[in-house]
Order: C-alpha cells, then sequence, then structure tokens
C-alpha cells in the first residue's frame, strides 16, 4: 500500500498478482518463442534449485515440527532463493562467467509464477512456514474492514479500494 501501511487488502493483492502475471506472460513468451535455443537441462535446474534449497528444507522441517515452529534460517533460505535480486545476480553471473542464454529465463518463470499463481513472496519470521491465517492479521482485517465501511468515501466501498 504505501510505506506506513504494508498490507494489501484483497483487491490490492489481485492486482499486484496481476502486475507479477504480466511479467510471467512476458517470460514466458519469451521461454517459447526460443523454445529450440533453450538448454533444457541448465534451465530444469535452475528452475528446481530455488525450490530445492529455498523450500523443500523448510517445509519438511515445519511437517516434522510438532507445534510449527522451525529455525529461521529456514526462512533466510526460503528468502534468498526466492527473491528476484537472488534471481538477478546468478544471472548476472552466469551471463558473464558461462554465457548469456535463454535457460536463464527458469528464474524469473519460477519466482514470477510464485507470486502470480499462488500469491507466495518473501517469508516473514512470525508466521509459520506454511500459509496459516495469523490470529493477529485476521483481526487487523477485521476492525480495517469495520474503520473502512466508516470512513469509506464515494470513491471507496468495503475495505478495499477496488472492489471485485
Amino acid at each position: 500500500m504505501d510505506a506506513k501501511n504494508r498490507f494489501e487488502t484483497r483487491a490490492t493483492f489481485l492486482l499486484l498478482r496481476m502486475e507479477w502475471l504480466g511479467g510471467l506472460v512476458v517470460c514466458g513468451v519469451l521461454a517459447v518463442r526460443h523454445f529450440s535455443e533453450i538448454r533444457w537441462g541448465v534451465f530444469v535446474s535452475l528452475f528446481v534449485v530455488i525450490d530445492a534449497i529455498g523450500y523443500l528444507p523448510g517445509a519438511l522441517a515445519f511437517r516434522r515440527s510438532s507445534d510449527g515452529r522451525i529455525s529461521r534460517w529456514y526462512f533466510v533460505a526460503y528468502n534468498t532463493m526466492h527473491s528476484l535480486v537472488t534471481a538477478g545476480v546468478v544471472a548476472g553471473a552466469w551471463a558473464v562467467l558461462v554465457k548469456p542464454e535463454w535457460a536463464l529465463l527458469a528464474l524469473p518463470l519460477h519466482l514470477l509464477g510464485d507470486r502470480a499463481l499462488f500469491g507466495n513472496s518473501l517469508k516473514p519470521f512470525g508466521v509459520f512456514f506454511e500459509p496459516h491465517r495469523h490470529p493477529a492479521y485476521g483481526e487487523f482485517e477485521r476492525v480495517y474492514a469495520n474503520s473502512a465501511r466508516r470512513n469509506s468515501g464515494e470513491s471507496r466501498r468495503g475495505a478495499d479500494a477496488v472492489r471485485l
């Protein structure tokens, strides 16, 4: 939303996901257009390594945990591997040290797919590793929806700035 209100309503989250979807479509079109030029072993490796390092260890630890609490290092690994900055550094280093190539599209395809299709982005320490509604956030949404109704003007109805 803004620097002082770091949350998304249902509608603004949907709009954000649509932006990610636009990037995903562009990368997908490029991959299809250059399909025969992609080294598929490199593509699959780059696509899979993000979750092999960043998601699977944390997901396994979470499932094995009796109370859902796991080390912060799983969150750090997830956020590092699912960062567009990390992907940019990897792609840049690969382009310099190996060669620029279409297989590098695996990185944005994975990350933009996570964001656009599944609604996943970076994980804060204060939530479970796997999606579970945080009670404080549920309460916040309830309070916010009530205040939005009380303070709504003609351009805003309900809790969302854009009506779904």
